[in-house]
């Protein structure tokens, strides 16, 4: 009988209890296999933390936001000696393969580890909607929800008030979130990095409107959007920027171009706690049933992925290729209501 570890690491996401409680009970169904659980992502799988795995240890976890396994940013690439770091807590529990819930950083980890023989099955996940290879992750749906819920609620105000409202979302390198949440929420305009726009043609978009009577606006801006001046940003210990509030570098420069009274909401880490939604919790459950098949069937170095409505495996090495970016054709729907 094969043993399956599965870990979740990085940064937390709507769905990721889903996806264990579908490992866990469909290896459980089959029979042919057990399950270990790895606490605190690759820093339990470094130092040696794990849990037993079964039906009961997974039941009501479906509906809630975290992870039971917990996880953290710590990486055997950047933190440890690679292969050799995780290698020991491998062989004490007699993994034959590791299910790696992971988004960008975390799939690229496990690619480089299995390089040097790492068994890895990978499930996508990032809020982000980015990774390559697949259609879309589980995490993505809940936290445009969130998003489209607060453009909602800020729409009345900045109506009452007559006030432009900066929405930031995340989305470090690709606006997939603002994009969506955006055109769900009816803002005036969206910013996002794939397709930058300048501050100029948004306040022109901004004027109009209140030319035809409309005294307020709502702007979405992703993350990672270029700000109106370069400054140089801190870095975290994978040497990625620390982003978060360049939507209060541009809501003066729009200020100043409209005249208009501006105001900022930055969204942070709202958009990936709480409860998942229905779409990512079916996402979820289906992405961890496959992986657990593909693991427990001897395939290694793949991830599950959505290619259209159905659950593939795609070459691990696949989905380490370039983020998915926005569709300019998706764009230019939204750019249709800007104003």
């Amino acid at each position: 009988m094969s043993i399956i570890g599965v870990l979740t690491a990085g940064g937390d996401c709507p769905g990721l209890n889903a996806v264990i409680r579908g490992v866990t009970a469909r290896t459980v169904e089959r029979g042919d296999s057990e399950v270990v659980g790895i606490l605190n992502g690759w820093e339990g799988l470094m130092e040696g933390r794990t849990v037993p795995l079964n039906r009961d240890a997974v039941r009501g976890i479906l509906g809630r936001g975290g992870t039971i396994l917990g996880t953290s940013r710590k990486d055997p690439i950047v933190h440890g000696d690679g292969y050799q770091s995780v290698k020991r807590t491998l062989e004490a529990n007699d993994l034959d393969v590791v299910v790696v819930i992971g988004g960008d950083g975390s799939l690229r980890t496990a690619l480089r580890l299995a390089d040097d023989g790492f068994p890895v099955v990978g499930v996508p996940k990032t809020i982000d909607n980015d990774i390559a290879a697949t259609d879309f992750t589980f995490g993505f749906d809940t936290a445009v929800q969130i998003a489209t819920d607060a453009i909602d609620r800020l729409t009345t105000t900045a109506e009452a008030h007559n006030r432009v409202i900066l929405v930031e979302v995340m989305g470090r390198t690709r606006g997939w979130i603002a994009t969506y949440a955006g055109l769900a929420g009816g803002a005036d305009a969206i910013l996002i990095p794939e397709y930058p726009v300048p501050l100029e043609d948004v306040a022109r978009v901004l004027r109009r409107r209140h030319r035809h009577g409309h005294a307020y606006s709502i702007v979405v801006v992703a993350e990672g959007v270029e700000p109106p001046v370069k400054t140089k940003r801190p870095k975290d210990a994978f040497g990625f920027e620390r982003l978060g509030g360049v939507a209060y570098q541009i809501a003066p420069v729009l200020e100043e171009l409209t005249g208009f009274e501006t105001r900022v909401t930055v969204l942070g880490h709202l958009q990936r706690g709480g409860t998942p939604t229905a779409f990512d919790r079916v996402l979820a459950t289906r992405l961890g049933a496959a992986a657990a098949d593909l693991a427990a069937e001897g395939q290694r170095n793949v991830m599950v992925s959505l290619r259209g409505a159905q659950i593939a495996a795609v070459p691990l090495a696949d989905a380490c290729g370039e983020p998915r970016g926005v569709d300019r054709e998706l764009y230019e729907v939204a750019r249709t209501f800007f104003g």
